[in-house]
């Protein structure tokens, strides 16, 4: 059994939580499922030690971030091979978020001996005339992290990363599919020099990490997931801070100047299909303009269909399984429901003959209604509609009209188009020549409408979890 890491100690609880291969369904790891008491006790010994971390100077923070680099560095292999067993993803996904994992502890150290204020002259009028300000910036405390289960590393280190770097105590639940990444990353933290009280990792169920978004000790609420789930957080937690990281269902716009095919699709199939459409920036809508429409899905089509399913262990997959058979059924409901509707199929809506019944093989939908859940909820799966358009003006207009607006990736040559996208397309990013998925860790990263709440990247995450303080001197 995997235990809990509560304020420096390794803790065992009187419930399990199973983790399950989402491949093949079979039992991974049994981890200890924290209740109230264990949440309780990591709440209080995080508040203790607010005196404690914000003592620390900014190499000392920048030391721990560097050890805990180090560590999952050193362990990238095992890292790799834990996240394929706990999430699905492919090997060489898994090997990516972890090499991703260490480059945002490396970005966080860097940040932790960053943090600057300013001075301020006041006499800018009768009012402020023979004083000076100082702004300096402090750690706003204690910092709940609840992350999800697609990036279940890096997407916790987005949290966790920034607020060791800012200063502040965290708390971490991970999601209960995939919480035994974040238990070897807290081996590493362990061993990191970070102060014992002002970390824990607790794998819970949804009541009782209710308590990491209602209770007053804490400060800052940062939370990825659905954006139901998210909203209604956001009307318990009280009077702190909220940052949400919600869903999408991301717009792809291709102008009919296409110059290099081969590079397009192998980003739109990359964008759509990586980690079996399980990305909240993955590719979902694709607005093509009709002169190289045909051009387009003959040649989207075929790359859809060289994905290779199977087990996502072994080096030649490249389309791994859905997280697990529930979110398998809703995804095929929605696609049928879609084909009844009056889409047409392009390719997919089967479940590939691999071995694992949760693998759906990559599905193209054209035609779809776009009042369709397939079209305008988030798939969260291995399914892509096509539109063809007239001009990038309605293109444009096509991926607005959507609840979420997290990012939007565009293929123009023109660069008029490119800065009209960033002016009208509303999102939290625009991605030229590229699809909407990329991502770098210290860019700004969040979006807009249902889509979130400020703005994750390791800098970004930083300025909601340091408070602005004045001091006025008066000179006599």
């Amino acid at each position: 059994m995997k235990r809990a890491y509560i304020g420096g100690e390794w803790v065992e609880t009187d419930r399990l939580l199973k983790v399950i291969n989402p491949y093949d369904d079979s039992l991974v790891a049994e981890v200890a499922l924290c209740g109230e008491a264990e949440i309780e006790r990591a709440i209080a010994l995080a508040y203790e030690s607010l005196e404690e971390v914000r003592q620390l100077a900014p190499y000392q923070r920048a030391d721990a971030l560097i050890k805990v680099r180090d560590g999952i560095t050193a362990r990238s292999e095992e890292f790799a091979q834990t996240l394929s067993k706990e999430n699905g993803k492919t090997i060489a996904e898994s090997r990516l978020e972890v090499a991703r994992a260490a480059a945002t502890f490396d970005i966080a150290a860097g940040e932790a001996t960053r943090i600057s204020g300013e001075i301020m002259e006041l006499g800018i009028n009768a009012m402020g005339a023979g004083r000076r300000g100082m702004v300096r910036r402090y750690p706003i405390g204690v910092v709940s992290a609840i992350a999800p289960f697609n990036f279940p590393l890096n997407l916790a280190i987005h949290k966790i990363a920034p607020a060791m770097a800012a200063g502040c105590p965290v708390l971490l639940k991970p999601a209960s599919k995939t919480p035994l990444s974040s238990l070897m990353m807290a081996e590493e933290i362990e061993k990191s020099g970070w102060p014992k009280k002002a970390f824990s990792l607790l794998p819970s169920d949804r009541k009782s990490g209710q308590m990491l978004v209602e209770d007053e000790r804490i400060k800052l609420l940062s939370f990825t997931g659905s954006p139901e789930v998210g909203w209604q957080m956001k009307r318990d937690a009280g009077k702190k801070k909220v940052v949400l990281e919600l869903g999408g269902n991301a717009g792809l716009i291709i102008d009919r100047d296409v110059r290099d095919w081969d590079w397009l699709i192998q980003r739109a199939v990359l964008g759509a299909f990586y980690q079996c459409g399980q990305v909240c920036i993955s590719v979902q809508r694709i607005f093509v303009h009709e002169e190289v429409m045909g051009e387009f899905r003959s040649r989207f089509k075929a790359a859809a269909e060289a994905l290779k399913a199977g087990d996502p262990l072994a080096t030649e997959t490249t389309l791994g399984p859905i997280i697990n058979g529930s979110n398998r059924d809703r995804l095929q409901k929605w696609i049928a429901d879609a084909l009844v509707s009056g889409a047409q199929l392009v390719t997919g809506n089967s479940l590939a003959d691999v071995g694992g019944g949760n693998t759906l093989n990559a599905t193209v939908l054209e035609a779809a209604d776009r009042d369709s859940q397939v079209v305008c909820e988030e798939a969260f799966g291995p399914v892509v509609t096509l539109f063809p358009v007239r001009s990038m003006e309605e293109a444009f207009q096509l991926a607005n009209d959507s609840r979420y607006g997290l990012q939007c990736g565009i293929f123009t040559n023109d660069f008029n188009t490119v800065m009209k996208a960033m002016d009208v397309l509303e999102v939290g990013g625009v991605i030229h020549n590229d699809v909407p998925s990329f991502r770098v860790d210290s860019m700004p990263y969040g979006g807009v409408k249902d889509s979130g709440l400020g703005r994750e990247g390791v800098r970004y995450a930083m300025e909601d979890m340091l408070e602005h303080r004045v001091l006025v001197h008066h000179v006599p």
